[in-house]
C-alpha cells in the first residue's frame, strides 16, 4: 500500500510503499533514514501550529524576501547586531531595490507575532512561502543573520568532510537545526527557470548553505574562478559564541574561529563571470 508520510529528520513528504517486515525508509529529499515504526506512527499526523498562517504573496508582486535575524537572547550563545542586520537589510531591499513592504516576511525574536519569530517551523513556512507561485522574471531573496553549524552526514560520499551545513534556528536546541539539504529541496529545486534567488548567509559554514553546485574561490591576486562544490569543504568563521564552544553536544558545534578572518564565500546554481556580470536584484 502507497502512502504519503513525513521525514523523521526534514518532515519532507515522501511517497512511502508499506510492505510487511520493512523497517526502515530511505527520504528522497535529505536521504535520512526513517524507522517503520516511526513512519506509521507519524503518518496519521500533520505539523500544526498554534498561530496563524504567514498571508499569501502578492498576486501580482515579482519580487519576494525572507530575512531572519536570530540572536539566541539569553542564552550563553547570545550574538549581538543579527536583529539590526536583518531591519538594515529590509530597509536597503525596500529603498534601493524597490521590494514591495508587504512582500518581505521579517522573521526576529524581538517580533511581537509569535508566527515572526526565527523558530524552526517558522522558517520552514517562511522558506516555503518565498518560492509559491514564484514565475520566470522573480527576483526572491533569503537573508539568515546568525549562528551556523554543522552535523554528521551518514550518507557516505555525500559530503568530503561527512559533514552538513546546518543554520540554527532560534529553537535549534529542542527542534534541531535546518539542514542544507532540506534548504536546496525547498527554495532552490522547486524553482523555475527564469526566476532568480539570492542568498546571503551572514553565519559560520555559510559558504555551502543551500548546497549549491559550484563554489567560487578567491586567490591572493583577487583573481576569481568555479570550482565544483559538492565535494568542498569550507571553513566559514564569523561569529562564535559567547562562551561555549559547543552546543547540542557533538552533533552541532559551533567552531571556534582560532582568531582565522572570515571567508567570504560564493556559490551558484552554474558558472558565471563575477568580475565583469553586473549585479541586480
Amino acid at each position: 500500500m502507497l502512502k504519503i508520510v513525513k521525514c523523521s529528520r526534514c518532515d519532507a513528504p515522501t511517497l512511502q510503499l508499506r510492505t510487511r517486515g520493512a523497517k526502515a525508509s530511505r527520504c528522497t529529499m535529505c536521504k535520512a533514514v526513517t524507522f517503520v515504526t516511526e513512519v506509521f506512527r507519524s503518518s496519521s499526523s500533520t505539523i500544526s501550529s498554534p498561530h496563524r498562517a504567514l498571508p499569501p504573496p502578492q498576486v501580482h508582486s515579482s519580487k519576494r524576501a525572507v530575512l531572519c535575524g536570530v540572536s539566541y537572547k539569553n542564552s550563553s550563545y547570545e550574538l549581538d547586531g543579527c536583529v539590526h542586520d536583518a531591519r538594515l537589510m529590509r530597509a536597503f531591499l525596500i529603498s534601493e531595490f524597490k521590494f514591495p513592504e508587504s512582500s518581505i516576511i521579517l522573521l526576529s525574536e524581538e517580533e511581537s507575532d509569535l508566527n515572526r519569530r526565527p523558530t524552526k517551523y517558522n522558517m520552514r513556512t517562511a522558506l516555503r512561502w518565498l518560492v509559491l507561485g514564484c514565475e520566470a522574471g522573480d527576483s526572491l531573496v533569503f537573508y539568515f543573520s546568525g549562528h551556523g553549524s554543522q552535523q554528521k552526514n551518514h550518507n557516505f560520499g555525500e559530503e568530503k568532510d561527512g559533514y552538513d551545513e546546518t543554520l540554527c534556528p532560534s529553537d535549534f536546541e529542542t527542534e534541531g537545526p535546518i539542514v542544507d539539504d532540506e534548504i536546496n529541496w525547498t527554495i532552490v529545486r522547486p524553482l523555475p527557470h527564469g526566476v532568480k534567488l539570492h542568498a546571503l548567509i551572514d553565519a559560520c559554514h555559510s559558504g555551502t548553505a543551500l548546497d549549491l553546485p559550484f563554489l567560487c574561490r578567491f586567490d591572493n591576486y583577487n583573481n576569481s574562478m568555479f570550482h565544483p562544490s559538492h565535494f568542498e569543504w569550507t571553513r566559514n568563521n564569523l561569529r562564535k559564541p559567547a562562551e561555549s564552544n559547543s552546543v547540542n553536544g557533538d552533533e552541532n558545534l559551533f567552531i571556534n574561529n582560532n582568531g582565522s578572518r572570515q571567508e567570504p564565500q560564493l556559490t551558484a546554481s552554474e558558472p558565471f563571470d563575477v568580475e565583469n556580470r553586473l549585479f541586480s536584484l
